[in-house]
């Protein structure tokens, strides 16, 4: 579950009381869009917000949930990427944006993949819906179950595309949400967002993410845009070991979403650096047991822990790690043994749990008395 606190927001973007250097522009730019959100993706930590609650139209962006799902289908097999999908005439006379599938011309999978991410394909979304549930009714109805698995609280889908509907509705905070776990469940797909043009029924369409041309360190994610939502774009760049997410909703012109866009990039690289705390299942201490058939338990983390902050401020970060006495045994691999508290100036930013990495089963009868008698005198 996303760690994106907006106590971090107030703490680096809306109270200027806070004790830093005068040469750090805390306060993000302007930003000529409805609403935006700008996020941290190691560290999950939003580093700058206007209006995110706000409920927006979020037109093509819809299809990052289409695929989302795709690519859960895929990781399950329930779909192959080869299989050939049947072209409904539903999906060929889809509206808006098209890939150009045909009922009487085969289509694969892959392929429509491709349609969806590249051209941003009504058609080709309606066809992939179809495959997975039959209808796009049904498949949309499959849309709002994840996306209340995945807390997009004030998110409602109606169909796979995003044409317009006021029932049809997102906000750029669950954006965030959905395009974090996509980046996170599914990193052998997400080199498809960075693809600039795909060929398809004799048709060559380009990506329409301007920031694939402008900016080498961008690699996704989707546009979109209805006369009613604006130019709309999620924009993802790594660069070093950082991945910063722009989620830019609103403005008023294809080339306003790019600029907006890459303007809250660099401010979020110029302005913030990100530390690598803890690795993943790496052991960072042992904890005594009792009862246990083995008198420790290695602890660590089961996620990678990273921590944001303004640039050149690491001694303002500050680690707390509270442990659970006593541990008695059975312990379960991932159970809980404690918590790491983050904080920046005294705010906590963010919480991790610190669990068991092994599993320690029950000691014989000796060991179990004999540390009964023990924690009665501890």
């Amino acid at each position: 579950m996303r760690r994106l606190l907006y106590p971090f927001l107030l703490l680096f973007c809306l109270v200027p009381a806070i004790a830093v250097p005068a040469d750090v522009p805390l306060t993000a730019p302007y930003v000529a869009a409805r609403s935006y959100t700008l996020i941290e993706v190691e560290s999950d930590q939003l580093l700058a917000a206007l209006n995110p609650d706000q409920r927006i139209e979020p037109a093509s962006l819809t299809k990052l949930m289409t695929v989302y799902l795709t690519f859960k289908a895929l990781k399950e097999k329930t779909l192959s990427p080869s299989q050939t999908i049947p072209v409904s005439e539903h999906a060929w006379k889809a509206e808006g944006s098209r890939m150009f599938i045909e009922p009487q011309k085969p289509v694969t999978l892959d392929e429509l993949i491709h349609g969806v991410i590249i051209q941003s394909g009504n058609d080709a979304s309606i066809a992939l819906a179809e495959a997975m549930a039959g209808s796009e009714d049904a498949f949309a109805e499959r849309m709002n179950k994840m996306a209340s698995t995945l807390r997009m609280d004030n998110t409602h889908f109606v169909n796979a595309t995003g044409l317009p509907n006021p029932q049809h509705y997102t906000t750029a905070h669950d954006l965030g949400l959905l395009v974090s776990a996509l980046i996170r469940h599914f990193p052998e797909y997400y080199p498809l967002f960075a693809i600039k043009e795909y060929r398809y029924n004799g048709i060559t369409q380009p990506n329409r993410n301007r920031l694939l041309w402008m900016d080498a360190t961008v690699d996704g994610l989707k546009t979109g845009h209805t006369e009613s939502a604006g130019y709309c774009l999620i924009s993802s760049a790594r660069r070093g070991d950082r991945r910063i997410l722009a989620i830019v909703l609103g403005t008023n012109s294809d080339s306003a979403r790019s600029t907006e866009s890459q303007k809250l990039l660099n401010w979020g690289f110029q302005t913030f650096e990100t530390q690598h705390l803890f690795q993943k299942d790496a052991p960072v201490k042992t904890q005594e047991v009792f009862k246990g058939a083995t008198r420790e338990v290695k602890a660590g983390f089961a996620e990678e822990v990273w921590m944001t902050h303004p640039a050149g401020e690491t001694t303002r970060v500050k680690q707390t790690l509270t442990t659970l006495q006593p541990i008695v045994a059975p312990v379960a691999a991932g159970q809980k043994l404690g918590t790491l508290e983050i904080s920046y100036d005294g705010r906590t930013v963010a919480t991790h749990d610190l669990v068991a990495l092994e599993p320690v089963p029950v000691g014989n009868a000796f060991t179990r008395g004999w540390d009964t008698v023990r924690l009665m005198l501890k």
